[in-house]
């Protein structure tokens, strides 16, 4: 289920929290229900709403600082603001609140559903920026007064997981706020005055450089890097550098907002690598191996250099499959796989196309007799018996061999022709190599 639709399913037990938590707050005391759950559900299905709609990159970017769209039109964040102020609650009342129902919904959420991943990370990445947003427009009301306005800002940052921190023009540490120095495991004047240098990080040189450039343009910076803390917190971040300028449009501070997007960062990659590996043997899949191809054949073409495809189909692997059953298959080929591995340098490519063929990507190319020599590697190899537990078998394997430029100058190209020397060299009687265009 998507967060969107949980925020509506569940929107009762999450405003039972909400008046409960309320209740704590001494301006809310006299307060009905109604009074205490004044916007509340408004707010929510105003959020599982634009968790709904697509978000662009700007949207994206503008949220992850606290802004909504400037579209004119007040949102019910901005309306429950001003009540809550003229019903005298304080810049740390409403930012409590919002923490609230923040907290509420993430726990109802992780009840339901322990484990989040691809759609529903993404999902809950934005409803903490949309909490964050909704936060921002509701105190705007607080900000028309100096003292009102330092408090804001204040209680934002304290309530503000994510690290934020201001540096001065030569990259020292003027300001960081609790998740700041609960990553770094410091008490927060023990940041002060430091630099990235003086703090160990490894990529302190680039950080240097991307601060001198939002200094000198005056621009805002995105950026990711990894690194783990000594609180042993996060390992990838993505943050964003943005000038504070004076009254005179100098740049006088730099402020930093990082945010630990590790859980999402390993997520997606996950997503990526299952959709581009074979889930069985671990090797790209034809997908990612007609990718590979096309940059080598680019990188060949640049270079004046030829390359190697190599079709494989391995003879028996239907009886293996029908005599001993599915598992013993599974293992036959995982074991293949390995096989061809160690056949091959770490710069060529092993790939499962489905079934029971195999490709291989043979890079920098000097002679024929060398390709011949590998793929004679890979038929003594495969010819080997195969152990089981339970059951060893044999198999053979038929291989055709296309080159480029000399058979075919496309990616598709090349793997068809290796494809047809793969047929030739099993109507020969299999278990040898053919090379297209010529006689096995």
């Amino acid at each position: 289920m998507r967060l969107a639709d949980f925020i509506r399913a569940e929107i009762e037990p999450i405003l039972e929290d909400w008046d409960a938590f309320a209740k704590t707050i001494f301006s809310a005391r006299q307060m009905g229900k109604s009074g205490l759950r004044d916007h509340a559900r408004e707010m929510l299905l105003e959020i599982a709403d634009d968790l709904d709609s697509h978000q662009s990159d700007s949207e994206r970017s503008a949220k992850s600082q606290g802004r909504g769209p400037e579209d004119g039109e007040e949102s019910w964040a901005e309306v429950h603001g001003g009540d809550r102020q003229t019903s005298g609650f304080s810049v740390m009342d409403t930012v409590s609140e919002f923490r609230a129902l923040r907290a509420s919904v993430v726990s109802h959420w992780t009840k339901a559903y322990p484990t989040v991943a691809g759609q529903q990370l993404e999902d809950l990445t934005r409803f903490h920026e949309a909490i964050d947003q909704a936060v921002a427009e509701s105190l705007e009301q607080y900000a028309t007064e100096k003292e009102m306005e330092t408090r804001l800002f204040g209680a934002i940052l304290v309530a503000s997981p994510d690290p934020i921190y201001v540096l001065d023009l030569e990259g020292r540490f003027i300001y960081a706020n609790k998740a700041t120095a609960d990553l770094f495991a410091l008490a927060p004047e023990a940041i002060i005055g430091q630099t990235t240098f003086d703090l160990g990080f490894p990529f302190a040189e680039d950080f240097k450089h991307n601060l001198e450039r939002v200094i000198a343009d005056q621009s805002f910076f995105r950026g990711k890097f990894v690194h783990t803390f000594a609180s042993g917190k996060g390992e990838r971040f993505e943050y964003l550098l943005a000038p504070v300028l004076d009254a005179h449009q100098h740049t006088e501070a730099i402020v930093c907002i990082s945010r630990d997007i590790t859980e999402q960062a390993l997520a997606e990659e996950k997503i990526w690598h299952n959709a581009h590996h074979d889930l069985l043997t671990g090797l790209p899949n034809r997908r990612l191996f007609l990718d590979r191809l096309e940059q080598e054949v680019k990188h060949a073409n640049r270079s004046s250099l030829s390359l190697a495809v190599l079709f494989m189909d391995l003879d028996g692997f239907k009886e293996v499959n029908d005599s001993f059953g599915h598992e013993v298959g599974d293992r036959l080929l995982s074991d293949v796989a390995a096989r061809l591995n160690d056949c091959v340098r770490e710069v060529d490519t092993v790939a499962r196309m489905g079934g029971d063929e195999f490709t291989v990507i043979l890079t920098g190319v000097k002679q024929r007799k060398d390709v011949e020599l590998v793929a004679q590697t890979i038929i003594d190899a495969l010819a080997k018996l195969f152990l089981g537990a339970q059951q060893s078998v044999q198999i053979t394997v038929s291989v055709g061999i296309s080159f480029y430029p000399q058979d075919a100058d496309t990616p598709v190209a090349l793997l068809e022709a290796a494809d047809k020397a793969m047929y030739s060299a099993k109507d020969s009687g299999s278990n040898r190599m053919c090379f297209y265009a010529a006689s096995c």
